[in-house]
C-alpha cells in the first residue's frame, strides 16, 4: 500500500465549508444569515466546478468523471462483493458529488428567485426551494452513510482522506 496525496487543500476546504453551511442552512433559522450562507455555498460549489478543470490531478473531472462504462464496471464489482478501489472518487461517489453540487446551486438560484419583486406573492419559488432542500437533505444522508459503509467495507478510510488529503492506494486502484 502506498500513501498518496489525493485531495488538495482547496478540495478539502470547499468540501468541509460547504458541508458546514449545508448543515447550518438545513437545520438553522431561515434569516439573512441563511441567505448569505446559501449564496456562499453556491459560490464555493461554482469555484469547485472551475477547480474540476484547472485543479490538481485528482480534483480534475478527467480523473473521476462517471462514464457509463465505469459505472457499470463499478456496480458489477459491488454486486460481486469485491468493490474496485479508486484513487479519486469511485463512479457512484462521483455521481453523488455532481448531484449534491447541482442541488446546492439550484437552492442558491431558487433562494435568489424568491427575493425578486417579479415573484412577490408567488408560492412556487418557495415550494421549489423546499423540495430542493429536502432532496439535498436525503442526498447528504446517503452520502454520509455511503462514505461510512464503503470505508468499513473496503478498509479505506474515506472520511479521514477528506480530512488529511491522503489515501492508501493498493495494487487494484484505478
Amino acid at each position: 500500500m502506498t500513501r498518496v496525496k489525493v485531495w488538495d487543500a482547496w478540495v478539502r476546504l470547499t468540501h468541509w465549508t460547504v458541508a458546514g453551511i449545508v448543515l447550518w442552512n438545513l437545520f438553522g433559522p431561515t434569516d439573512s444569515v441563511h441567505r448569505l450562507l446559501g449564496y456562499a455555498a453556491a459560490f464555493l460549489v461554482a469555484a469547485r466546478l472551475v477547480w474540476g478543470f484547472i485543479g490538481s490531478q485528482y480534483a480534475r473531472f478527467s480523473a473521476w468523471w462517471p462514464t457509463g462504462s465505469h459505472l457499470r464496471e463499478y456496480v458489477r464489482s459491488l454486486v460481486d462483493g469485491t468493490p474496485l478501489h479508486h484513487v479519486s472518487h469511485n463512479p457512484l461517489g462521483a455521481l453523488m458529488a455532481l448531484l449534491l453540487w447541482l442541488l446546492i446551486i439550484a437552492l442558491g438560484v431558487s433562494g435568489w428567485i424568491m427575493r425578486l419583486d417579479a415573484f412577490w406573492g408567488e408560492d412556487w419559488p418557495q415550494e421549489i426551494h423546499t423540495w430542493l432542500s429536502i432532496a439535498l437533505e436525503v442526498c447528504v444522508c446517503v452520502h454520509i452513510a455511503a462514505a461510512v459503509l464503503m470505508s468499513v467495507w473496503t478498509r479505506e478510510n474515506l472520511i479521514k482522506a477528506m480530512v488529511t488529503g491522503y489515501k492508501r492506494i493498493g495494487k487494484m486502484s484505478r
